[in-house]
C-alpha cells in the first residue's frame, strides 16, 4: 500500500542491515546485528534532492560511520559512540549532510555494536542497560550531566512484557470502504475501519498535511470511524513540518474545537508532533500552541542539543527513534527524568515514534528500546503498507516465528506482526543479545555498493 507522510509518497524502500564483530578485552568475541529502513524525504527534506539522492545520502552516512567505528577500538559501546559521533556530524557537515542524516550511521552501527557486546556476555539488551554494560556517561558529551547519577536512573529501568501499537494513518490511507480505489487483497486490513475491526487499537496516530480545510475534513472522516467505539481511544497530531508557523497551527487547533464532529477527537489529543518546518520550529517560543496539547519535536531533533534547545521555546517531548539512535534516546529519557525531578511534576516527556520499522531485527530492536525507557504506547505500522515478512526468505520467517511466536504470527504462509486488543506482546524480546533471538539469511542481501 502506498503511504504518504510530509512530502512523499512511499509505494517502495530499501532496508539497509549492519553486521559487526566484536572482540573484549577478556578474549570473548560475537557478532551483532542491526537494520533499519533507508527512509527517503524525512531526514533531509530539501525539494531540490531526489528520493534516490536522499538514500544514497543515506548511504553516504553508513559509509562514513563504517570509516570511523573501524578506526581502532575504544573501552566500551558508549565510549565508542561518545568519540565517534561529534567526528560523524563534522565530516557530514563538511560533506553537505545535515545532523539527522549524519547520525543514521552510527544509530545503526551503535545498535549492532551493543548486540555483539551483549551476546559475547550473554546477556539481554535489557539487563546490559540497567547495568550499564554499555558504559554509558552523559557527562562526558554533557557538561549538563555533571553530577547525575546515570547507574542510578538505568537500574530504575523497567521494560514491559507489552506495549500499545498507535495505528498511523497516513495523509493518502482509506478511512472506509468508499474510499478505495482498488484494493491489494492481501488478507490484511486496508482501511481504517477494517485496522480497528482487526486489531482492536486504542492509540492513533494522525497525520495532517498543512492546509487547515483538507485536514479538518480528513479529521472529521476519521473521528467518524473512532467515535463508534464505546471505548476510549487516543490520539497525537503529527504535522511533519507541514505548516510554516505557530499561528498556523494555533489556527488548526481552533479549527478543530469548533467543529462538533471533532469534539471527542480533540479531547482524545495526547500531544502534537513537530507541526512546524525545522528551518523555523526553534526560532520563536511556540507558547500559544503549547498552552493547548504539548508539542514535541522529531525532526527537528538533529544532534544532541535539539532537546536543550526545544525546552527553552516551549516544546516539552521529543521522540525517540532507534534511526536517531539509541544512546540519544536515553540520554533525553535522562534528561526528563532529571527536568522533571526539579520541576516536582511529569513536566517533560519522551514519545515512541518510527512508522517505517520492519518486521525482524528493525522493529524489535525499537520495541525493546521504547519498552525499557518505560513508554507504553508506540507508532507501529510499517506492518500496514507491505505484507508483513513476505519479502523474506521462507526460512527466516519461521525462524522469527520460532524464536518470538508472542510478536509474530503466520496468515497465508507469511510471517506478521500479531497485534491483539491494540497490543503487542514483547516478552520473547528480553533474549541473549538486542532483542533478537533469530537472524536475517545474510545469503539473502546485497552488499552495499561503495
Amino acid at each position: 500500500m502506498p503511504f504518504r507522510f510530509g512530502v512523499v509518497t512511499l509505494t517502495e524502500a530499501i532496508e539497509a542491515y549492519a553486521s559487526v564483530r566484536v572482540e573484549l578485552e577478556d578474549g570473548g568475541a560475537a557478532w551483532g546485528m542491526a537494520a533499519e529502513m533507508l527512509a527517503p524525504k524525512w531526514f533531509d527534506k530539501d525539494p531540490a534532492r531526489s528520493d534516490a539522492e536522499n538514500v544514497e545520502d543515506l548511504r553516504h552516512a553508513l559509509r562514513l560511520a563504517r570509516a570511523l567505528y573501524t578506526d581502532g577500538g575504544a573501552g566500551t559501546p558508549f565510549g565508542l559512540f561518545a568519540e565517534r559521533y561529534p567526528l560523524q556530524l563534522a565530516e557530514g557537515k563538511r560533506r553537505g549532510l545535515n545532523p539527522l542524516l549524519a547520525g543514521y550511521g552510527p544509530a545503526l552501527l551503535d545498535r549492532a555494536v551493543l548486540d555483539a557486546v551483549c551476546r559475547a556476555r550473554g546477556i539481554s539488551f535489557y539487563d546490559a542497560v540497567r547495568a550499564n554494560v554499555p558504559g554509558i556517561d552523559p557527562a562526558s558529551l554533557l557538561p549538563e550531566f555533571a553530577g547525575f547519577d546515570v547507574d542510578r536512573f538505568l537500574a530504575g529501568l523497567r521494560p514491559s512484557s507489552e506495549i500499545h501499537a498507535r495505528h498511523t494513518v497516513g495523509l493518502v490511507d482509506p478511512i472506509t470502504a468508499a474510499d478505495l480505489r482498488e484494493r491489494v487483497d492481501d488478507g490484511l486490513p486496508e482501511t481504517l475501519e477494517e485496522v480497528v475491526a482487526a486489531y482492536g487499537h486504542r492509540y492513533f496516530k494522525l497525520k495532517v498535511g498543512g492546509d487547515v480545510a483538507a485536514d479538518l475534513a480528513r479529521l472529521s472522516a476519521i473521528a467518524d470511524v473512532l467515535d463508534r467505539s464505546p471505548e476510549p481511544y487516543f490520539v497525537t497530531l503529527d504535522g511533519n513540518e507541514q505548516y510554516q508557523t505557530v499561528d498556523d497551527v494555533v489556527a488548526l487547533w481552533e479549527a478543530m474545537t469548533r467543529a462538533p464532529a471533532l469534539r471527542r477527537l480533540v479531547d482524545a489529543v495526547l500531544f502534537i508532533e513537530q507541526p512546524i518546518t525545522r528551518h523555523r520550529a526553534l526560532g520563536s517560543h511556540i507558547g500559544a500552541l503549547a498552552s493547548r496539547r504539548p508539542v514535541i519535536i522529531d525532526e527537528s531533533d538533529g544532534d544532541l542539543a535539539a532537546f536543550v534547545e526545544a525546552r527553552a521555546v516551549g516544546y516539552r517531548g521529543v521522540s525517540s527513534k532507534t534511526c536517531k539512535g539509541l544512546y540519544k534516546s536515553i540520554i533525553n529519557a535522562a534528561r526528563c527524568a532529571r527536568w522533571n525531578a526539579e520541576a516536582g511534576h511529569p513536566a517533560y516527556f519522551m514519545s515512541a515514534e518510527d512508522l517505517t520499522t520492519q518486521a525482524g531485527v528493525a522493529v524489535q530492536q525499537d520495541l525493546a528500546l521504547v519498552s525499557l525507557l518505560g513508554l507504553t504506547h508506540v507508532e507501529r505500522n510499517g506492518h500496514h503498507y507491505v505484507a508483513g515478512m513476505a519479502a523474506r526468505p521462507a526460512a527466516e520467517q519461521r525462524a522469527f516465528l520460532a524464536a518470538h511466536p508472542d510478536l509474530y504470527r503466520t496468515a497465508d504462509g507469511v510471517a506478521r506482526v500479531r497485534i491483539v486488543g491494540g497490543r503487542l506482546a514483547i516478552g520473547s524480546l528480553a533474549c541473549p543479545g538486542f532483542a533478537t533471538a533469530a537472524e536475517p539469511d545474510w545469503s539473502s542481501l546485497r552488499e552495499m555498493r561503495e
